[in-house]
């Protein structure tokens, strides 16, 4: 099945991993859970010569393992999870790691969107049955949060301050009193979420004041806030993760050289640290310059230099698909990236040299067409 999907779930993806994992697994776990703790940070965040194992176990998500561990920690209490960052800070993928080594379930979830509505999180109708034979539990639509009390396991909600209040109004019931009633039925009127049951919800830092949380709805979860990566040699271990995964679902055969990699780290560091010292937003690029803007742009580059290249990735590519995906505003973005290329790469490049040169000739053309 992983084969046919374009992109399948983690524990899809990790099936005879999770497997291996459980059938190895003595230690206790809370309600229901697949594995214990202690398996669940080691799927996560891989094994170590100290644990002993007869497997090497890969590392999943790149972070602060005190993150991951907080995580778990809040899972098996009774409150909600809710993971905060800025964009591209892999929230989403530790809730889907953490949601398929506990449950084995990670496609429960509801994207918060302005459209979402209470319906998303409770339940709807299949309006043909109730027509042809009136409402009960069979005509009625679960949502993926009823769904995952039904079987007591993981519920994701994306993006949650992007909901109305009504919808978030709605999640706080659910998380309080751990049921959903049904006031259409006069019979079985009411789902009891099951011992295993909680939600991880993802909240992106900067959409404050879209549709602030409510102190009632924040004091029913755990707060976890994930950094952005800055530290070079974690991030450059997440980029080669993330590319070693595109070249294989592409069928690509393609080394990434390690000077390139080194330009775009620096480059992105040397930007968001241009973006720290600016004093207004018109001297900000919009882009957010996360680790998964990186990811972007390396995978831009690869995919231009497999069809459009000679399967070799250069740096004048790497730096035209840098341009071409931060420059989402003209003309102040273009502005900024042509004071970051004539301050910062041109020195590099005269000191330097090679792939620096080549970097700076790509991005200066793909300024200048853009401009």
């Amino acid at each position: 099945m992983t084969d046919t999907a374009l992109r399948a779930p983690a524990e899809l993806k990790y099936a005879e991993e999770l497997d291996w994992l459980e059938s190895i697994d003595d230690g206790p776990k809370p309600f229901a859970w697949r594995l214990s703790p202690k398996m669940v940070r080691l799927f996560i965040l891989g094994s170590e010569r100290a644990d002993g194992l007869d497997r090497q176990i890969d590392q999943k998500w790149f972070g602060d393992r005190s993150f991951v561990e907080r995580s778990i920690v809040t899972l098996a209490s009774d409150r909600g999870l809710l993971l905060i960052g800025d964009p591209g800070t892999g929230k989403s993928w530790l809730a889907e790691l953490l949601s398929a080594a506990i449950s084995r379930n990670s496609t429960l979830v509801v994207q918060g969107t302005a459209g979402t509505t209470e319906d998303h999180i409770k339940y709807s109708w299949n309006i043909s049955m109730v027509i042809a034979k009136g409402q009960s539990r069979e005509s009625m639509i679960p949502s993926p949060i009823m769904t995952a009390m039904e079987q007591g396991v993981i519920g994701r909600f994306e993006e949650l301050t992007r909901s109305t209040s009504d919808v978030q109004d709605a999640l706080i019931s659910i998380l309080s009193e751990k049921y959903v009633s049904i006031p259409e039925l006069d019979d079985d009127n009411v789902v009891f979420a099951k011992p295993g049951f909680s939600i991880i919800a993802t909240a992106n830092s900067r959409d404050r004041g879209v549709n602030d949380l409510s102190s009632a709805l924040k004091r029913r979860f755990n707060f976890v806030r994930i950094p952005v990566v800055t530290n070079k040699r974690s991030e450059a271990e997440i980029v080669r993760f993330r590319t070693a995964e595109l070249l294989r679902r592409h069928q690509i055969e393609l080394e990434l050289p390690p000077t390139l990699l080194d330009i775009l780290l620096d480059s992105f560091a040397d930007l968001r640290s241009a973006a720290a010292a600016a004093t207004s937003d018109d001297e900000k690029l919009e882009s957010a310059l996360s680790t998964a803007e990186q990811i972007g742009v390396l995978e831009d580059a690869i995919l231009h230099s497999q069809f459009f290249g000679d399967r070799t990735l250069r740096a004048d590519t790497l730096a035209g698909s840098l341009v071409g995906s931060l420059a989402r505003r003209a003309p102040e973005d273009l502005a900024i990236l042509n004071k970051f290329w004539h301050g910062v790469v041109e020195p590099r490049s005269k000191n330097a040299g090679g792939d620096w040169s080549e970097f700076l000739e790509g991005g200066r053309s793909a300024i200048a067409r853009l401009s």
